[in-house]
């Protein structure tokens, strides 16, 4: 199924007030190519194989279903970093959006980051992220989960 991916990323600097009220599911996802990006990822109960194309604030992205040992098989095929996260939804008061807070495990303990999605280019344009989302980081590729997957967390000195 095709979508346009139309998203800005946030860095926060601490967790949210409140944060375990929220919705959440675990995700699981692994990389067979970073360029094309070529994704699976287990959702909660659910399994995805994704393609992305290019770009950072807009691009194509085709999400099919796969089993359970469909995903097990690929997953091990993935190159790099699996990355493991809690994701938790957080309406945005006074808005029609909903943040997706990631809690990063694993390799990448210790690193948050906050999306936005938006139905076209110029809402996300004109968004007013809350205070607590932090630096934005959606021009910077180093924080794409497809970085995370090959080259770890970034260091900060190259911001």
């Amino acid at each position: 199924m095709e979508h346009i991916e139309i998203e800005r990323k946030f860095l926060p600097p601490a967790l949210p007030d409140g944060l375990e009220h929220y919705p959440h599911k675990e995700f699981l996802q692994g990389y067979l190519s970073t360029s094309p990006t070529v994704r699976v990822r287990r959702e909660g109960e659910a399994y995805v194989l994704t393609y992305k194309g290019s770009g950072l604030l807009k691009r194509e992205e085709y999400n099919l279903p796969l089993t359970a040992e469909s995903f097990a098989h690929l997953l091990e095929k993935c190159d790099g970093l699996c990355i493991e996260k809690t994701r938790y939804r957080i309406p945005l008061p006074g808005t029609a959006y909903t943040a997706e807070f990631d809690r990063f495990q694993g390799e990448l303990a210790g690193l948050l980051l906050v999306e936005v999605e938006f139905p076209d280019e110029a809402s996300a344009r004109a968004f007013t992220p809350p205070s607590w989302f932090g630096r934005e980081v959606t021009g910077d590729p180093r924080y794409q989960n497809s970085s995370l997957s090959r080259f770890g967390l970034p260091g900060e000195e190259k911001a």
